[in-house]
């Protein structure tokens, strides 16, 4: 039995622990009050400092060690949280990942580069105007005290003033009141306590008298005190003594081991810690390539099954029909199960962009918002990987130049912040990711005279709008006028193109000048296994994916002899072109004397596929065509058959954007 090496899982917690972090800084920079995120990060850092020490990794604990104490700071009041810092504290996050990517590499100069500007945000965020702490006596402690309710207090009898009175009365007492988190008026509910308190307190009496004071609310609320015991000092000289930004570097080791003052009452919080650890001793962490080997037992198993039943089914013993039925069900289910294990929701390839967007916002000097939908929504684990660099080229794109500057904006009488919609939602056996901003659009004419300029089409070519827009996924196609660090090399949506092409996926491109413009991937949610309907043409098997298939209809010779000409059936009162299948393999056969219409469909558009034979359900394992067959648009793949013949898989979106051209033509021919 092998043990996973302890390096291993160390760097991969800590790549989660980084993720963590940098999803709450960029919440905490969207609301700068936000405490519960400000301890987040807090315990985020203190864990990964901890870790690091303990598994060698001594600069990454040193280093980190700073980060810590400045969100020490903030959780204690001393530094107020701003933009600036959380800049700073996200671009030191980038330095612990190369810090435990390569621990052994020289680092000191980065190291130092990052916590001088770390230094610079925690001096610029200093408030002049804070109250100044004060001097306890000899025998004296000061007390900081943070404490908050349940929403539901108030109406469950608890009055928190009696509360605060009760500490004035153990002590000299300084009492500020938090209303970051009251809700706006429309959503305020009277009775739901919204307040927190922050509480100076300096007394002779113990802890445990400012303890007892909350003895009947401890288990439902949330206290922190921590203590802060001082010489006294003249007046004079604490006043002029400014306080550092950043503690002195301690040895790695003794900072993970010391015990943190600030961390006390983080551990102390049981509830959610408790239920974390709960959690996560109900996960398994298993490597992703047992995953895939998993993946390809159960499709080689599927395979065998098709061929058991194809035995089965031409067999007069009833016992082998039997166990062929039970291993078809059993192979269905722990296909279904296998499934499941691989779709991943989509917010995991969401999250990445929100740090993308804020440092876009910052290098173009634009105010971004990035709203997201449907994070729920589950892909295969292979098609969420493969997804990655086309969004983040077509989120550049839109940020560079789809959105205007903040003067263009409000020149144009839009709201100084332009927004960018990513969302996410399942259609069919198919998932559709959009990209959506606010901008000035697509500008059809630069893009008609970039590409006649570059010969990819003839001067006044006669294009759909949607022709036009696909252009800008040739390779070198640009049409900004400059070449940036962002954009403007013709290489981005190029590559949109190719790895969208590869997932057997579309582009649709929508814009409306001065309103924006929007993208819509469309994307096969799985691309190992799917529900087929398999069909026979002429003396050739192909499998049509059973979810895009909406009913099979039979075609009569004499139905058959009148839409000669025309190819269109009348269906509920609605006319669907449909595309004989013979004559577009010309298989050179004669129809069968009944055919079948299988009507399948994409979206809100439909066709029918005439086909001679309509043999029933198959579950496929999609294999890759060869490299020979990789431009043969009809075909998005290939499976075997019980028997051993290959059956080609047709691609629906391309079939089905022929039969609407099909139509188109005819239409337009009257």
């Amino acid at each position: 039995m092998s043990f996973p090496d302890p390096i291993a899982v160390f760097r991969t917690e800590a790549a989660e622990l980084l993720e963590q972090i940098e999803s709450g800084l960029l919440d905490l920079n969207v609301n700068l009050g936000d405490k519960d995120q400000v301890d987040a990060v807090f315990r985020g850092l203190h864990t990964l400092k901890g870790s690091g020490a303990m598994f060698g990794f001594d600069a990454l604990a040193a280093f980190t060690h700073h980060c810590e104490t400045v969100f020490d700071r903030v959780r204690k009041g001393e530094v107020p949280a701003t933009q600036e810092l959380v800049t700073a504290v996200l671009e030191a996050k980038d330095h612990m990942r190369a810090l435990i990517e390569a621990p052994t590499g020289d680092h000191e100069a980065m190291s130092e580069a990052l916590l001088a500007n770390l230094r610079t945000a925690v001096e610029a965020a200093k408030n002049p105007g804070a109250i100044p702490a004060a001097k306890p006596a000899p025998g004296q402690t000061l007390f900081k005290i943070r404490f908050s309710l349940p929403q539901n207090a108030m109406a469950n009898g608890t009055n928190p003033l009696p509360l605060l009175d009760e500490l004035r009365e153990l002590g000299e007492c300084r009492i500020v009141a938090d209303r970051s988190a009251i809700p706006s008026l429309d959503l305020l509910v009277p009775t739901d306590l919204h307040i927190s308190w922050d509480v100076e307190l300096l007394t002779s009496q113990p802890r445990s008298a400012i303890e007892d004071v909350f003895i009947f609310v401890m288990d439902e609320m949330q206290l922190d005190i921590t203590t802060t015991e001082r010489a006294p000092a003249p007046v004079a000289e604490t006043s002029a003594k400014p306080k550092a930004p950043i503690e002195a570097p301690k040895p790695a080791a003794a900072a993970a081991v010391e015990p943190s003052r600030a961390a006390a009452p983080a551990t102390a919080a049981p509830a959610p810690v408790d239920t974390k650890q709960n959690k996560a001793s109900e996960n398994v962490r298993v490597p992703a390539e047992k995953l895939d080997e998993l993946m390809d037992r159960v499709g080689e198993l599927v395979i065998a099954q098709s061929r058991l039943s194809q035995l089965a089914g031409g067999s007069g013993d009833l016992q082998l029909r039997a166990v062929s039925e039970d291993v078809e069900r059993l192979s269905g289910e722990l296909r279904d199960t296998m499934m499941v294990l691989r779709m991943v929701p989509v917010a995991h390839l969401f999250s990445r962009f929100r740090r993308l967007v804020h440092d876009l916002a910052h290098e173009t000097g634009k105010t971004i918002e990035l709203v997201t939908e449907g994070e729920s929504t589950e892909v295969d684990k292979s098609v969420i990987e493969r997804l990655a660099d086309p969004l983040v080229h077509l989120v550049r794109n839109s940020c560079d130049h789809g959105l205007e500057t903040p003067d263009e904006r409000l020149a144009a009488g839009k709201p100084e912040a332009g927004r960018i919609l990513l969302s996410a939602r399942q259609q069919a056996g198919e998932v559709i990711i959009t990209i959506k901003d606010d901008g000035r659009g697509i500008n059809k004419e630069r893009v008609r005279a970039k590409a006649e300029a570059s010969g990819l089409i003839a001067a006044n070519a006669s294009l759909t709008d949607q022709e036009l827009y696909q252009l800008i996924f040739q390779p070198g196609f640009s049409t900004a006028s400059q070449v940036t660090n962002l954009s403007g090399r013709g290489v981005g949506m190029d590559v949109v193109k190719r790895t969208i092409d590869a997932l057997r996926g579309t582009i649709n491109v929508a814009s409306h000048p001065g309103k924006g413009s929007e993208i819509s991937l469309a994307i096969p949610l799985t691309l190992a296994i799917i529900d087929g309907l398999l069909v026979r043409v002429g003396s050739g098997r192909y499998v049509i994916p059973l979810s895009a298939v909406e009913e099979c209809l039979e075609l009569s010779i004499e139905e058959d002899m009148r839409s000669r000409g025309r190819s269109f059936i009348s269906l509920r009162d609605s006319l669907v072109p449909f595309l004989r299948l013979r004559d577009l393999f010309r298989t050179g056969t004669k129809p069968d004397p009944f055919q079948k219409v299988v009507v399948i469909s994409t979206g809100s558009e439909r066709v029918g596929l005439v086909v001679d034979q309509i043999i029933g359900d198959h579950q496929t394992v999609i294999k890759a065509m060869s490299k020979l067959h990789h431009d043969v648009a009809t075909f998005s793949g290939a499976t075997i058959l019980g028997d051993g013949d290959v059956a080609l898989i047709l691609d629906v979106g391309h079939l089905v954007a022929e039969g609407q051209q099909q139509e188109a033509h005819l239409r337009a021919a009257g």
